[in-house]
Parts: C-alpha cells; sequence; structure tokens
C-alpha cells in the first residue's frame, strides 16, 4: 500500500483497493481498453462527418455526390454505430481471462454474451437497427457480457462435472471442444430469453433495452424545467457513464422533451423583441457542462497532461487529447478508464454539477447572456460559449468552468498515480508468483502466448524490455573465492529495473527476452557492458580476477554471436581480458561438428568456457567429450542439498574427480555457511560463489 496514499485519506484508498480486486470490475476494465483502436477510429470518423464549420459540411455533402459524407458515416456506422456488440464481446473475454479457469472453454462465452445481448435488445423487432446496437446500449452490454459469461462458466462446470458432453467419434479436437460449449451456451442464453420475456410482459414493452429506457425517462416526469431538473440531469447522466452506460444516449428523450425547446422559445423571443427566458437548453449543457464531453472531461484532460506523472496515463491523454476538442471523450473515458474506476467517481461526478451550478448561477443573474443561437455539439470550448451566447462573456464562462474543474481532478489525479502504481506493483507480484509457480512448465512455452491475463501481462512487460532494453540494464557481480579467501573471479548478474515494477526477477527477464525474441540482443548487450566495466572491476576485485557472463546454449552457437565475438575480439583481445563465457542450459547444446567448430573458435580468440549448473546427466556429461570448456560450475540444487544429503555428496564428489582428471576448475554455487564450505574443501573443491561471502552487488556499492 502506498505510505503517502493511506496518510492522506485511508479509507477511500482501501475501498478503492477492494473494487480494483474485483474480478468484474476489472473485466470492465481491461474490455474497455481492448476497445481503444475501434474508439480512435470511430472518433476520427465522426469529426470528420460533423466538423463544425458549415462550409466544410456543405462540401462533403456536396463532393462526388456525397461520396466523402458516406464513407465517414459507414466507418462512424462500423465503429460508434455497433459500440455496445464490441463491448460485449470484449468484457465477456476480458472477464474469462480474468478468472483464468483453464478448466472452462473460454470461447463459449463470447457466444453467450452476445446472444443474450441480441435477445435482450430487442434483435426479433421489426425495427432493429443501429441505435439498438450502438451507445444507446451499453448498459446492455455491460450486463450481458458479466452476466452471461458467469453463467456460461458456472453451466460449464456443472456439465464437466457430469460428463454432459456431446462428442463426435471421428471429428477433430477442436471440433469435439466446441462441441462440449454447447449446452452451456445454449441454456445461458435461454436463462436470458426468459428475463428478457418476463421483463417485457411485466411492463408492457417489446424489450428488456425498451423497459431500462422507460425507466431512465420516467425520474424526469415529475416538476417543472427548472434548476433542480438540470441539476438531476446532469448528475443521472454521469452516474450512467460512470457505470459503463452512454448517459447522454440515455437520456436522448429527455433532453428532446424537456431542454431542446428552451432555444427555439429564446429565438422565438429575440425575433418579437422580447427578453429571452429560457436558461436551459441543449446548448447550455453542451457548452457549459459537457466541455469536452461526459464529466467535464476537458477538464481532466488539462489536469492529466499538466500534472501527471503517469506514463501511460499522459499517452491516454495525448491520444484523446483531438477527439476531446472537439467534445468527443469515449477514447478518455474507455482508455483510463473512467467508467468502473473508483478513484475517479468523485470528480467525475462533482466536476459537472459545479459547472452546472456556476454556469446557472451566472445566466441567472445576467452575467453572461442566456443562449439565443444553435450551437453544434462538436464546437470547440471557447469558440461554443462565445457563438451560443454571442458574447464574449461566454467564453469567459467556458475558461472559468475549467479552470474550476481541473483543480477538482488535480488531487484525483495524482492519487489516480499513486493508485496506478500500486495496482501494477500488486498485478506484477501475482505475475511473479504465477511465472515461479510454473517456472519449469513455461520453459518450453512462450509465456507472452499465454492466454489469460497472465499472457496479457507478460506482453506488457516484453514491450518495456523491447523497447528500453538497454535504459534500464544493470549489472551486478558476485565475486568467487578460494579456499584462502582470495577473490579469484566474479560473475556478472543481470539486473532489469522497471521503472514500475522495480528490478525484474532475473529469469523472467531471460524468458521474455526469448519469447519476443531479443535475447540475442540482451546477451550482447550484457557482454559489451561487462567489457565496458572491467578495469572498474579488476579496481574493486582484484588484478588478474576472471570475469564470468552467462550466455544460453541457444544463442553461443550461433554464427551471429561467433561474428559478434569476432569484433569484439578486434578491438579489444579476449586474450587480455580473462574473460569467461558460462553457458547455461536453458537449451541443450546440439551435438554436432558445427557446434563443436564455433566453440572452438572461441577458444582460440582466448575466451573462457564454463559449463554453468553442471550435473552428471547425459547433457552435462555429454559437453566434456572434446575438452572444449574450462570450468564446472556445480549446479545449485546440490550444493544447498550437501549438508543432508548423501546422494548430493556423492554426485559432487564426482565431479570433482572428474573435474581433477580432465584438468578442469570446479565451482560451487550458494555456499552460504562455513559448514557447506568445508564440507566442499574435504571433497576438493575449493572454490566457492555465495552469500558466505558476498551477494551480487553493483560497482558502486561499497563491499559487504
Amino acid at each position: 500500500m502506498n505510505t503517502e496514499g493511506s496518510k492522506s485519506s485511508p479509507a477511500l484508498v482501501r475501498w478503492i483497493g477492494r473494487m480494483e480486486r474485483v474480478p468484474a470490475v476489472r473485466a470492465i476494465r481491461n474490455g474497455l481498453v481492448n476497445l481503444i483502436p475501434v474508439l480512435i477510429i470511430g472518433a476520427f470518423a465522426l469529426i470528420l462527418k460533423e466538423f463544425p464549420v458549415s462550409g466544410y459540411k456543405d462540401f462533403i455533402r456536396q463532393f462526388a455526390g456525397g461520396a466523402l459524407y458516406a464513407l465517414f458515416d459507414f466507418v462512424y456506422s462500423a465503429t460508434f454505430g455497433v459500440l455496445s456488440v464490441y463491448m460485449t464481446y470484449s468484457i465477456s473475454r476480458s472477464y474469462m481471462k480474468v478468472k483464468a479457469d483453464r478448466d472452462v472453454v473460454q470461447g463459449g462465452a463470447v457466444f453467450a454474451s452476445l446472444l443474450s445481448f441480441f435477445m435482450l435488445t430487442g434483435v426479433y423487432l421489426p425495427g432493429f437497427g443501429l441505435d439498438n446496437m450502438g451507445p444507446h446500449a451499453m448498459f446492455i452490454a455491460l450486463l450481458s457480457a458479466l452476466g452471461a459469461s458467469a453463467a456460461y462458466m458456472r453451466l460449464f462446470k456443472l456439465l464437466n462435472r457430469r460428463r454432459q458432453y456431446l462428442f463426435t467419434i471421428g471429428a477433430d479436437r477442436e471440433f469435439n471442444r466446441m462441441m462440449s460449449v454447447f449446452l452451456p451456451v445454449l441454456l445461458t442464453s435461454l436463462g436470458f430469453a426468459l428475463i428478457n420475456l418476463l421483463v417485457t410482459r411485466i411492463f408492457g414493452e417489446e424489450s428488456f433495452h425498451a423497459v431500462v429506457i422507460r425507466l431512465l425517462n420516467g425520474m424526469f416526469s415529475v416538476g417543472k424545467v427548472g434548476f433542480a431538473k438540470g441539476f438531476f440531469f446532469v448528475l443521472l447522466s454521469s452516474v450512467l457513464w460512470f457505470f459503463g452506460v452512454h448517459g447522454s444516449d440515455a437520456l436522448e428523450d429527455v433532453m428532446q422533451n424537456y431542454f431542446v425547446p428552451g432555444l427555439a422559445e429564446n429565438m422565438a423571443a429575440v425575433e418579437a423583441g422580447l427578453e429571452p427566458q429560457a436558461i436551459l437548453t441543449k446548448q447550455f449543457f453542451d457548452c457549459f457542462v459537457l466541455m469536452g464531453g461526459c464529466g467535464s472531461a476537458i477538464c481532466l484532460l488539462i489536469a492529466i497532461l499538466a500534472f501527471s506523472r503517469n506514463r501511460a496515463h499522459k499517452g491516454v491523454g495525448f491520444a484523446a487529447s483531438f477527439p476531446m476538442l472537439f467534445n468527443i471523450n469515449e477514447l478518455m473515458v474507455f482508455g483510463l478508464p473512467i467508467i468502473f474506476n473508483p478513484t475517479m467517481l468523485i470528480p467525475f461526478l462533482l466536476v459537472p454539477l459545479v459547472c452546472y451550478s456556476v454556469s446557472y448561477l451566472a445566466l441567472s443573474l445576467g452575467i453572461v447572456p442566456l443562449i439565443t443561437a444553435s450551437v453544434e455539439w462538436t464546437t470547440p470550448i471557447l469558440l461554443g460559449g462565445f457563438l451560443a451566447t454571442g458574447s464574449p462573456a461566454g467564453a469567459l464562462l467556458q475558461l472559468f468552468n475549467v479552470a474550476l474543474g481541473v483543480a477538482i481532478y488535480l488531487p484525483f489525479v495524482r492519487l489516480l498515480d499513486r493508485e496506478s502504481v500500486r495496482m501494477q506493483k500488486e498485478h506484477y507480484e501475482e505475475f511473479v508468483r504465477y511465472y515461479r509457480e510454473n517456472e519449469n512448465e513455461l520453459q518450453t512455452a512462450s509465456l507472452i502466448d499465454q492466454n489469460n491475463i497472465y499472457g496479457d501481462f507478460a506482453k506488457g512487460l516484453a514491450a518495456d524490455l523491447r523497447y528500453r532494453l538497454t535504459d534500464f540494464l544493470s549489472i551486478y557481480y558476485q565475486p568467487q573465492y578460494d579456499y584462502a579467501g582470495r577473490c579469484v573471479g566474479v560473475e556478472a548478474l543481470l539486473r532489469w529495473k522497471h521503472p514500475t515494477h522495480g528490478t525484474l526477477y532475473p529469469p523472467l527477464v531471460i524468458k521474455l527476452a526469448s519469447d519476443c525474441g531479443i535475447l540475442p540482443d540482451l546477451e550482447e548487450a550484457v557482454i559489451e557492458r561487462v567489457l565496458h566495466d572491467r578495469q572498474r572491476v579488476i579496481d574493486r576485485f582484484g588484478e588478474g580476477v576472471k570475469i564470468s557472463v552467462n550466455v544460453t546454449a541457444s544463442t553461443v552457437v550461433t554464427p551471429r554471436f561467433l561474428q559478434f565475438c569476432r569484433s569484439l575480439n578486434e578491438k579489444a583481445p579476449f586474450a587480455k581480458t580473462n574473460t569467461c563465457l558460462e553457458v547455461t542450459e536453458q537449451t541443450a547444446l546440439t551435438q554436432g561438428e558445427e557446434t563443436r567448430s564455433q566453440l572452438r573458435e572461441l577458444r582460440k580468440m582466448g575466451v573462457l568456457l564454463a559449463i554453468d549448473d553442471f550435473s552428471m546427466g547425459q547433457t552435462s556429461l555429454h559437453y566434456l567429450t572434446d575438452s572444449l570448456f574450462d570450468i564446472v560450475k556445480i549446479d545449485g540444487s546440490l550444493v544447498r542439498g550437501l549438508a543432508n544429503n548423501p546422494t548430493c555428496r556423492e554426485i559432487i564428489t564426482s565431479i570433482v574427480e572428474l573435474a581433477d582428471s580432465l584438468s578442469l576448475t570446479v565451482i560451487a554455487e550458494y555456499v552460504e555457511t562455513e559448514e557447506l564450505k568445508e564440507i566442499l574443501h574435504g571433497i576438493g573443491c575449493d572454490c566457492y560463489q555465495g552469500y558466505l561471502f558476498s551477494p551480487a552487488v553493483p560497482l558502486d556499492e561499497p563491499a559487504p
């Protein structure tokens, strides 16, 4: 838990932490982030379609018979027009990833969710169209994605226990796997069909979606148009947005019935030479409340760009900034995200209400003229306020509201930064636990290709590693001592310090680099850094120390690595650097003349070769057949078991005797006690590495 955040508001931080761990919340947020490509395309299509310049609009409607307008409209219809369908798919898929249940065929949940969505929105109705699949139906998308996915998963497990599967003899595995989801999908979709039927019969509407819209609109049937009704409209719209419902679209009938007529009344009054009377118009909300979209999000955008220290948040801000100039903020709402983000709940509700109240007061007192001109909702800030009121006071009111909004959002943006760091660390720790528990299994599988939340997290880390490979790379050195206490060598150990998670678990770094194809780049960067540090190593540990660097067996025998070593040798001959390459056995060395030839050439350059984690297995023994290695490092598990396991003692004794017969140096790792050191000395092993002597340390850190 972040100390600063805990001191400032411990109850809020604890509540936020609990909310962040709810699978449904994580699924919604992850699912919405995955929609960013669709949102970007749709936002630009909408801007090009509704750009608030009359000459431009006339041009695109007339050019080539309206072909440009039709093109932008097609793209908009294929993105925002069916946004709720994309949401259903993405959130359902994300929910199954968050659950990460390997016993359930996850793909079936998506089909169950989509079927349920179309039933609840009334696909069976004659007039079914884009209105039923676009932003209007976001609440139905959330309900279907989460509810149907959860129901499908429970049914799948239940039917799996009872083995009520449908299989076809002779069919391929994929066909049989998909047949296994048939009954869970069928029962889930039937359940939602029955819910739809029951609700429509009770309320007398055509679909579940229509019932939701009717209930929302019914909340405004009492009372006259005034401050209270407008205040409640802003509050409810923001609440709906926070919970994933497109508030503006869901309350469109309310807007048309109660607020749109205000502009016509004012314009008629002006024409008649009278004073306008209506404060609340559609343009009032568009210009002074929904600046940058719902939540007065232009204020949040400025707060993030000016004050946030989180790279990801700033990235979302920059990506969303251009559409938000035209009050299109779905990219910010979904990308940050704001939806189901408990950190942003208070300011997201409060800022629009403050802007509404200040603007209502300013217009009612005559500080700002009432609105008497129609302005497109996509008109940018300042211009919109000026055009709507016909006065610079309208633009100044917008500026004042923005300043107030930024001040309110600012502390929550900082809290969001802290919470993001805390959650990232928490997710990283959970990810590392998963990796360490499954490390052996994952050696032969791609971590970044895992079809679960861990695979997604691995992709993010791999991207950071790929694009910042050397930026956060550092080398620690662990000394090696002989029995007399002289430092005879050091092992260079990779450390990669992530800007958020700190120093990553080293085997995980190697695994990620291998999975994304940059392991050779990483190993070459480490070797170059070590050679650059050589003089400092000598100054620290003494003249003549051997410097060992780990290289995987799959890399050391490649033509690329051999050429790399040749170029280094030309600059500074290895024979003068006392450099040793420790071959690690992530993959075994291939046994062939080409491999032996490359190892011989490395030795001719003056490179020493060591076998890391040596045991008496067949894989380790075949490395010694051609006398190409100089050093063997005993498998750490054997050393750790030496004090209590007679078998470990026998194996190490055999290794030492074999090494002596081949004139090889033996080094024991993980020597952590005097007892282990003395036992190894009695066996005949007199070179040690471990915490008894020193942990791995950076060169600029004092000796322990």
